[in-house]
């Protein structure tokens, strides 16, 4: 059973960095062809912030670009997600995905980011 666990969300003040991991077991992680995070804001649909493909390709959401950096690290089993220069519109529950080339989708159940002062 593949299960994905997020952590590493909190409070930040505006012009702060989180770092969020999501932990993967009961699959490799290069094994899946991409990886994903989502955010979703209390009353906003839900967003794509960030990709990494199975040979490591990245891709951002305009909104983050430059801030934000995707990685994984397969010996840790482990999704990231390094948020820099955060502002109060990055405010959101945080979620990791990952897809396998049978397209299962697999969620991990959220962390909240929040950025306030």
């Amino acid at each position: 059973q593949v299960q994905l666990v997020e952590s590493g969300g909190g409070l930040v003040q505006p012009g702060g960095s989180l770092r969020l991991s999501c932990a993967a077991s009961g699959r490799n992680i290069f094994t899946f062809v991409a990886m994903y995070w989502y955010r979703q804001a209390p009353g906003k649909q839900r967003e794509l912030v960030a990709t990494i493909t199975g040979p490591g390709s990245t891709n951002y959401a305009d909104s983050v670009k430059g801030r934000f950096t995707i990685s994984r690290d397969n010996a840790k089993n482990t999704l990231y997600l390094q948020m820099n220069s955060l502002q109060p519109e990055d405010t959101a529950v945080y979620r990791c995905s990952a897809a396998t080339s049978g397209l299962t989708i697999y969620w991990g159940q959220g962390t909240q980011v929040s950025v306030s002062s």
